[in-house]
């Protein structure tokens, strides 16, 4: 996969915290990321998508998810301008990715956003033990409705390793090494532009209203 960046006289907007790049390889786009099992609320045939790259144990993603992330759903995704992916990058601890596995054993349930909020409400400090395997089957069985015996054998296989590793190596290639980063673009992946760290909401609303405006110029 690789990125080029855009002539100059094809950024609209550059600044601290984001960039513009170009896709010469459209792999990332909203069916390929839905199609391989990421998981994804919104309407899937929004014009942008969102990307969030986050890891459990992340004070920073906490505070991102605190203040930030429902005033981007209520803005634009219950609007059904943008559709959200979730891409796990865990990056802060040894028990990071246990509990990124878990995460993606309870989307195979449709249980993944319910998890993903059962997990940061309870976040404790970084390999503090909060994350133990007892404590995310325990959190799993929180879950209404879901099959127990279903996600044990999922996670006690670690079926989702390899798919993991491939978010990290997605993220890697975005240049992405810290939690959250995030990618705005369009549906097609034809325009990506890289949001990195807990901004406020109004930084997000300029990436993307600049990429909506973009788009209704062509």
């Amino acid at each position: 996969m690789t990125f080029s960046l855009l002539p100059a006289a094809d950024i609209t907007q550059k600044t601290n915290f984001f960039f513009v790049f170009a896709q010469t390889e459209n792999t990332i786009t909203l069916p390929n990321l839905i199609s391989k099992g990421s998981p994804y609320f919104g309407n899937t045939s929004a014009s942008l998508v969102i990307v969030d790259f986050s890891d459990f144990q992340c004070h920073l993603c906490k505070r991102y998810v605190d203040n930030t992330e429902s005033q981007i759903n209520s803005t634009y995704i219950q609007t059904g301008k943008a559709a959200y992916v979730f891409k796990h990058l865990p990056n802060r601890g040894f028990d990071s990715k246990p509990a990124a596995l878990a995460a993606q054993c309870t989307n195979d349930q449709g249980k993944f956003w319910e998890f993903h909020k059962i997990l940061y409400k309870n976040q404790g400090p970084i390999d503090s033990g909060w994350v133990s395997v007892d404590n995310l089957k325990k959190f799993a069985s929180q879950l209404q409705g879901i099959d127990m015996k279903q996600f044990n054998t999922c996670f006690d296989s670690k079926k989702y390793d390899s798919f993991i590793d491939k978010d990290i190596a997605l993220a890697n290639s975005l240049g992405f090494t810290e939690t959250p980063s995030f990618i705005i673009m369009n549906n097609d992946g034809s325009i990506i532009k890289k949001i990195e760290g807990p901004k406020p909401f109004p930084i997000f609303k300029t990436v993307i209203d600049s990429l909506e405006k973009e788009n209704d110029s062509k």
